[in-house]
């Protein structure tokens, strides 16, 4: 898997927030976007991940010589923030069933059960969201992002929410997908720089 920005830049109105960014990426590397607070590198995740499209510019994911669609692009990705939401009055188990069903994932519950165990919330999948604390649901969310075992994973600020022994749990996983695939962080955190190959700056 391959993935190519090629001078991305981003507007909202006269205000413009990202400007030429280009880089190239392989399976097994690491790109960490580094910046002050709104300076962008929410907005540069967002675009490389085809949830919003850049203002000029263009972002291609190659899988071998085959360039992959927007559509194809989703089964591939897995995405996570701390602003994304989860649905309070659902279980664990129907959120990720729901999301499942949203982005056209199939059913692989020994895998999320695999995962749940994985970041410590093993037995917890029948309990509503809204009894976990911050931290939990933040673990709940690496769940969803790694549901499907997507070759690209995109995490906006991996420590959010977490206590030691979750960025250590977290830091495990994040090596495993580096291995296995493509990792692009958001961060300004020494210790998640250490997972980077490349480095974007990104400035107010």
């Amino acid at each position: 898997m391959k993935l190519i920005a090629d001078h991305i830049s981003k507007f909202f109105g006269e205000k413009r927030v990202l400007k030429n960014i280009t880089f190239e990426l392989n399976s097994g590397q690491c790109l960490a976007v580094v910046g002050p607070n709104g300076s962008g590198k929410t907005t540069l995740l967002r675009i490389l991940s085809a949830l919003i499209p850049p203002s000029s510019g263009k972002v291609q994911y190659f899988d071998g010589q085959i360039l992959l669609s927007k559509e194809n692009i989703f089964t591939h990705t897995g995405f996570l923030g701390p602003y994304l939401e989860l649905y309070d009055d659902l279980t664990a188990e129907e959120n990720l069933n729901f999301f499942s069903r949203m982005r056209g994932l199939k059913d692989d519950r020994s895998t999320w059960w695999n995962l749940m165990d994985r970041v410590g919330l093993g037995g917890r999948e029948e309990d509503a969201v809204k009894t976990y604390s911050s931290g939990m649901k933040q673990r709940l969310k690496y769940v969803f992002a790694l549901m499907h075992q997507p070759e690209i994973l995109f995490v906006d600020e991996p420590r959010s929410n977490l206590d030691m022994q979750g960025i250590q749990i977290v830091y495990e996983l994040l090596r495993e997908q580096k291995s296995r695939g493509m990792l692009l962080i958001a961060t300004n955190e020494e210790q998640d720089l250490a997972f980077a190959d490349f480095r974007v700056a990104v400035h107010d």
